[in-house]
């Protein structure tokens, strides 16, 4: 896969956002008349994209019902030795971040602590948070 694009509110917002997740701007482009970027980090590409005039999205975290694309998924079994630990970690920097820049920054949130599941042979640490936009992202470790 060469990226999965991402539709934001706020393109400088939503850069920082990413940035806090290990993510680098690699590419500024604009797109129609919109601003874009590519970004790169945790083993994949993103392209974000502003929207003029942004709706809100819907509830894909939440709503049981919701039909179509759910949620980015990263592998952090070689990044971190544990999901709670680092996502303890991200949340404190998030909740600096915002009561020095609250402007770009918002406190994390989480929709899944880390919790344990089995898929097929392997037991996996997950957990969920939401961007700026409320897209669920998921982070993962591969347990046994």
């Amino acid at each position: 896969m060469h990226h999965a694009s991402i539709r934001t509110g706020n393109i400088y917002g939503a850069v920082a956002f990413y940035e806090k997740l290990g993510f680098s701007v690699s590419e500024r482009f604009t797109a129609g008349i919109t601003l874009a970027c590519w970004m790169e980090g945790l083993g994949g590409r993103i392209e974000l994209i502003q929207i003029p005039e942004p709706q809100p999205a819907p509830d894909a975290f939440g709503d049981e019902h919701y039909v179509g694309y759910y949620h980015l998924s990263f592998d952090l079994t070689d990044a971190v030795s544990d999901l709670p630990t680092w996502l303890a970690s991200l949340q404190q920097s998030f909740t600096e971040a915002s009561r020095h820049n609250p402007e770009l920054f918002q406190p994390l949130k989480v929709l899944l602590a880390p919790t344990q599941q089995i898929i097929g042979e392997h037991v996996y640490e997950v957990a969920f948070i939401a961007d700026t936009d409320g897209l669920p992202l998921e982070f993962l470790r591969v347990l046994t």
